[in-house]
């Protein structure tokens, strides 16, 4: 008999390629069974890397995959903890892992703290999570259907 948990949770198949030493001591896996996000690590070779304030470094997560779902990407998100108590978060915002990358995942982290922060070599950085994407089939027009909002853009609509 299933629960409702096993019902509503959806499992897609990702092959995983490990690339460096520091998975031989930790495990890529969710760090809860309702967790979103896997936890990406840092695989650096020094013990440390110093990213200065307002900087950036590109972190290699020793990690690459395959992902055997069709239409879906992987996504790396800031790990919030990191962020909100270091300042360091992931400097594009997020992250995206298409679908027939095969390289290995490089986390890039911004420094927005106004003092100089370290990662350690197998802290754990970011978190991948996969999500349905689509690609959209584009459609010349000479004009667009019209809207309450039309052209409105940034607060438009006030602050309140």
């Amino acid at each position: 008999m299933t629960t409702a948990d096993e019902k509503a949770a959806k499992h897609i198949d990702v092959r995983v390629r490990f690339l460096h030493p520091v998975w031989d001591e930790h495990t890529l896996a969710y760090a809860t069974d309702h967790s979103a996000g896997l936890d990406l690590r840092a695989c650096i070779d020094a013990e440390r890397l110093d990213i200065p304030a307002g900087g950036r470094a590109a972190i290699p997560v020793g990690v690459a995959i395959e992902i055997c779902e069709p239409g879906v990407a992987g996504f790396i998100f800031s790990r919030s903890g990191l962020g909100t108590k270091e300042g360091l978060t992931v400097s594009q915002g997020v992250g995206v892992i298409d679908p027939d990358y095969r390289g290995q995942l490089i986390v890039s982290l911004l420094n927005t703290s106004g003092q100089a922060r370290s990662v350690e070599r197998g802290q754990r950085i970011a978190q991948l999570v996969f999500l349905p994407c689509y690609t959209a089939r584009l459609i010349a027009a000479e004009e667009l259907g019209a809207t309450e909002r039309g052209a409105g853009g940034f607060g438009h609509t006030g602050k309140i």
